[in-house]
């Protein structure tokens, strides 16, 4: 099974790694730093070695994508290296929409992010959403420099307390004993497998960009990094 280095370390960009199988394009390696797509987040992209990676997928292990005609030899030793200013911007991201969690109160159908914008799709009635309100409850939660702590709980304990999954259409990621939490102290707790900044002072600036109707159950709040 894959070493999932981001899951303790998000900021760790590049290591050592070994092949472990090469199939249809894709690497398997021993250990990644590399985020593979889910959770509304986008997989990484970098190098391993002198092939570049075009996404990483999660299928029954960590695909890294490889440009056509790479073909890494299986057991060879290689450095593997993330896009880092991609990752930092999806990082961004991904916390501001834990900030956003917080402050629309209503329950969150969806969300996804890409390098230059994110959202969430809330059940809400459309009046109950202020662009204004939105970005100054956001933004004073960006300056307030609050910790982005990760810890963990049982399976079990999840199975307890349903309410720390707050996405409707995304489950975390399950299978090995224990999900990892997202918790911004007072603010917003979450069972969340993505990566994070550290600091929310690290998002910077946020802007809604716009708000919208995605049908009866979905109004769609768009952040870009203002």
């Amino acid at each position: 099974m894959t070493e999932l280095l981001f899951r303790d370390d998000p900021y760790l960009a590049s290591c050592e790694a070994r092949v472990l199988a090469v199939r249809d394009g894709a690497v398997e390696l021993d250990r990644t730093v590399f985020y593979p797509q889910g959770g509304g987040q986008p997989g990484d992209t970098g190098r391993i070695g002198d092939w570049r990676v075009a996404d990483t997928r999660m299928v029954d292990s960590v695909l890294h994508v490889l440009e056509p005609g790479a073909a890494p030899e299986v057991g060879s030793p290689v450095k593997i290296q993330i896009d880092w200013e991609r990752r930092m911007r999806h990082m961004r991201f991904h916390t501001a929409l834990h900030l956003l969690c917080a402050v629309v109160k209503a329950p969150v159908t969806g969300g996804r992010m890409a390098e230059d914008k994110a959202h969430l799709d809330f059940d809400i009635e459309m009046e109950r959403l202020s662009k204004e309100e939105i970005e100054a409850g956001v933004n004073a939660l960006v300056r307030a420099g609050l910790e982005a702590r990760p810890r963990w709980i049982t399976d079990a304990e999840l199975d307890a307390r349903p309410e720390l999954v707050k996405t409707m259409s995304v489950a975390p990621p399950r299978g090995t004993g224990r999900v990892r939490l997202i918790d911004i102290p007072g603010v917003d707790l979450q069972a969340c497998g993505g990566t994070h900044v550290r600091n929310t002072a690290e998002i910077g600036p946020i802007a809604v960009a716009r708000i919208r109707s995605e049908g009866k159950r979905n109004k769609r709040v768009t952040l870009v990094l203002a």
